[in-house]
Formats: structure tokens, C-alpha cells, sequence
């Protein structure tokens, strides 16, 4: 069985990207495979990632991007030596909102996107993109989390060499819908499947209907 590289990515905060996450690794799961669930935080406490815990420990602004490509490489090797079936990661790759907080441009991006693609080689990805307008995301990213999470996700912008214009919510929206372009513009320069979600006018179970339904077309009946 080829192994699949399942990486659930969001346009902002607030749209149901890691309640997705979770719900595709739980079906995948249920169907007997052999499933690696990466949540968000575990970029921080996995072996594989520890270089980019230990740049980020000692202080650096940012993670080289050679630093991430080469833990993702790892990453893949061992999931793969040790016969997982499909790797659902939650916000892992391709890391674009990070490299441009870091400050790298567009064509950064391209040659590091290159990188990455063949860093994950062999396993087959899709990437799922779960998409909504930033505002609406956002406002409702605060009311889940409280005004203090709009405090902190402004300042962390802000404090970002790439998003340093970031100063309230409605700048934090303009960011996010030129992010949006640039990820689209980029996934569509890789050879991976990149089925979008547009959350809009789904809630989580519809969307997660919406996401079993394609990924079952594009990796084939999992039960």
C-alpha cells in the first residue's frame, strides 16, 4: 500500500482546522489502517522535529528552512520505516504562514516548496485546505478563545519581520487573504492533490462529510 501524506492546513485561525484534523485521523483510523495523527503542538516534542525545537529554544526569531525541510524528510523516513499507512497532520506542511512571518518572499517560497516536495518522497500528498473569509474566521477565533487570544495573535504578528504591518484584527484580515493567494499559487506549482474546503457555509460535520467524500476519490475506498 502506498503511504499518503494527509496535511490539513487552514486559510486563518478559527476556521475548524484541527477538529477536521482529528476527525480525518479518527475515520482513517476506524478503517484498520495504520495512522500517524501530527496535532499543531507536536512539531515541539516529536524526535524527528527536534532541531526546530532547539532553534526555537535558543532563541531564534525564526527556523531555517533547510532546518524544516530536512526534520520533515526524517519525519517521512521513519513513518514510513515503521509502515504507517497515512501520515494526517495537522498545520505541518508546507509552513507557509511561518516562512512568511520569517520574512521570506515569493520566490523563497518556491525554491523551499521545492524542497519540501522532494523531502517527502515517496509518500503521496494531499493537502486539505480548509478555507474560509479571514474576518469571519477570525471573529470567530476570538469568540472561541476570548479577547486575550486577539491580544496575543496580534502582537505575535506584528512582532513578525513578514507581517509586521499586522496591528489590529482588520489588518490581521489583509494579511491573511494575501497569504491565502500566495498558498493557492504556490500548492498549484507542486505535484501534490490539494482539495480545498470552503467552510463558509459548512459546520464541522458537513465538512467533514464534504473531506471524507473526496479524499475516498483521490486515495480509494478506507472503509
Amino acid at each position: 500500500m502506498t503511504a499518503h501524506l494527509i496535511s490539513v492546513i487552514g486559510s486563518s485561525p478559527g476556521v475548524g482546522k484541527s477538529t477536521l484534523c482529528r476527525a480525518v485521523a479518527e475515520w482513517l483510523t476506524g478503517t484498520g489502517a495504520s495512522v500517524d495523527h501530527f496535532e499543531e503542538a507536536d512539531i515541539l516534542t516529536r524526535p524527528a522535529f527536534r532541531p526546530v525545537a532547539e532553534e526555537f529554544a535558543g532563541g531564534a526569531a525564526g527556523v531555517r528552512p533547510e532546518t524544516l525541510v530536512e526534520s520533515t524528510r526524517a519525519y517521512v523516513a521513519e513513518s514510513l520505516a515503521a509502515g504507517r499507512d497515512y501520515l494526517v497532520t495537522d498545520a505541518l506542511l508546507p509552513f507557509i504562514p511561518s516562512l512568511v512571518a520569517w520574512g521570506h518572499d515569493e520566490s523563497d517560497l518556491v525554491q523551499i516548496m521545492g524542497e519540501q516536495v522532494r523531502a517527502v518522497e515517496p509518500a503521496r500528498v494531499v493537502v486539505v485546505y480548509v478555507h474560509d473569509d479571514p474576518e469571519t474566521a477570525l471573529r470567530r477565533a476570538v469568540e472561541r478563545e476570548g479577547d486575550a487570544w486577539e491580544d496575543w495573535y496580534v502582537r505575535r504578528l506584528a512582532g513578525s519581520p513578514g507581517t509586521q504591518a499586522v496591528h489590529d484584527l482588520s489588518s490581521a484580515a489583509v494579511h491573511l487573504r494575501f497569504e491565502a493567494n500566495l498558498t493557492c499559487r504556490l500548492l498549484a506549482q507542486t505535484p501534490w492533490h490539494v482539495l480545498t474546503v470552503d467552510v463558509g457555509t459548512l459546520d464541522a460535520q458537513e465538512a467533514y462529510v464534504y473531506t471524507r467524500r473526496h479524499l475516498t476519490d483521490l486515495l480509494g475506498p478506507a472503509g
